[in-house]
């Protein structure tokens, strides 16, 4: 074979023949690939199994098994922000992430809705990463294209296209979660493409995907990027995760848009008004609705922040000083709201449940008769997650409860050891 030959041939590939197959798939894919991750939960599982000595006594003998899980997930912020599904992650897991050029980071959960079956984990990215462009769900049409990207069984970045084959469709799992409002889809989706992107033709997010029909070929299902959008501000709150109290709150949608101002608040003492549209905090411009939320996490109590408005097309300049979130009695909350009294769990207790470090709140106590008793709850059970929160301490589960109100459903996050094995599961408690 000639040198002069490879020549011609690398000539023609680039060449005009080459940009005639050029066509809008392969350009939307081109828009999102460095955008898609792949993701790996590792979570160790603990199993008694039973020996026999020489005498014929049988004694248990501990042991742990690691359980691995592979899906795909896709990059929201530049700053490491990362949504997928919840089932992908499991609340202790340790979770790793594989962007498209191969790099490895260890990641960290933010928050996870398994009602909707949406996540957001993290990471400490060396330089910016590239975000996908979120789109909209509420104007899709049956027979419009899409394009799903995803790491099936392991495959890194496969893409498969289909076309909108219904909307608002439910889905059943497991004889009980139910999930609705979903895109259904024709684009091939195989396990370990959860939680990776479904895009139309121009290269948006359009949805999530989440799950297959096990008993039919060509049906798959995704979670609109509406749903995402809904989610995200209270995923990404300030106020519960740092403990920041701006006082006003935004919508989902782009441009990040106001969409409630308490009253007596740092944000209502500044004129931030419901309809602004934030155009940027401390000098940096906002285009998005995200953009807003990982700026106002960067934030910290008893400090300014200046914020750019847009009101009526005018630009409204204003400065906002954060406070502090008041530190609500999360032991008395859980007392009285649950019916159950509760504490930090220790280090020792933490690890002995499998979680890296102290984290969690310890259940001491179940009140007969309290919604704790009738959601199953009882002592020795290790709350790990409450909504979409990871549940650090009783401070952040008092934080959570401050602003449940009477009848409202709470859903916790659970682990239980048995005799032979330790596992994981969810309730839901309804305060009184």
């Amino acid at each position: 074979m000639s040198a002069a030959w490879l020549s011609t041939q690398s000539r023609a590939e680039d060449g005009p023949d080459r940009a005639k197959r050029r066509t809008p798939v392969v350009e939307a894919y081109e828009r999102a690939r460095d955008s898609v991750v792949n993701i790996t939960a590792v979570g160790t599982i603990e199993v008694q199994q039973w020996g026999m000595n020489l005498f014929g006594e049988v004694f248990p003998v501990p042991t742990t098994r690691n359980e691995r899980s592979v899906g795909s997930g896709f990059i929201i912020h530049e700053d490491g922000y990362i949504a997928t599904n919840a089932h992908v992650i499991s609340t202790g897991a340790q979770l790793g992430v594989t962007l498209a050029d191969g790099t490895d980071y260890e990641a960290k959960v933010i928050g996870r809705d398994t009602t909707r079956d949406l996540a957001v984990i993290k990471v400490d990215p060396k330089t910016p990463l590239k975000a996908i462009r979120l789109g909209r769900s509420d104007d899709l049409m049956i027979g419009e294209q899409t394009i799903a990207v995803g790491n099936p069984v392991g495959l890194h970045n496969t893409v498969t296209v289909g076309v909108v084959s219904a909307l608002h469709r439910e889905l059943e799992v497991g004889g009980r979660v139910v999930y609705r409002d979903l895109i259904q889809t024709d684009a091939s989706i195989n396990p370990g493409n959860s939680g990776g992107p479904l895009l139309n033709i121009l290269g948006e997010l359009i949805g999530i995907n989440t799950a297959i029909r096990g008993d039919a070929q060509n049906i798959g299902f995704a979670i609109p990027v509406g749903q995402l959008r809904e989610i995200l501000p209270e995923m990404l709150d300030c106020e519960k995760l740092n403990k920041v109290v701006s006082g006003f709150h935004i919508t989902g949608t782009d441009p990040p848009t106001v969409s409630e101002v308490r009253d007596g608040g740092p944000g209502a003492r500044s004129g931030v008004r419901v309809g602004d549209v934030v155009a940027s905090v401390n000098g940096r411009s906002l285009s998005r609705a995200v953009d807003f939320l990982v700026a106002m996490l960067e934030r910290r109590p008893k400090t300014e922040a200046a914020f750019t408005l847009v009101r009526d097309g005018k630009q409204v300049e204003t400065r906002v000083e954060l406070e502090a979130a008041p530190k609500p009695d999360g032991k008395r909350l859980a007392n009285e709201r649950l019916g159950m009294t509760v504490d930090d769990a220790r280090e020792d207790v933490a690890r002995r449940f499998l979680l890296r470090g102290a984290g969690g709140v310890i259940v001491l106590g179940v009140e007969p008769r309290s919604p704790a008793d009738r959601a199953g709850l009882r002592p020795g059970d290790l709350l790990v997650a409450m909504g979409t929160y990871s549940l650090n301490d009783v401070d952040m589960m008092g934080q959570l409860l401050a602003q449940v109100r009477q009848g409202d459903a709470i859903d916790v996050r659970f682990r239980r050891e048995r005799r032979d094995m330790l596992y994981e599961t969810e309730v839901s408690l309804y305060a009184r």
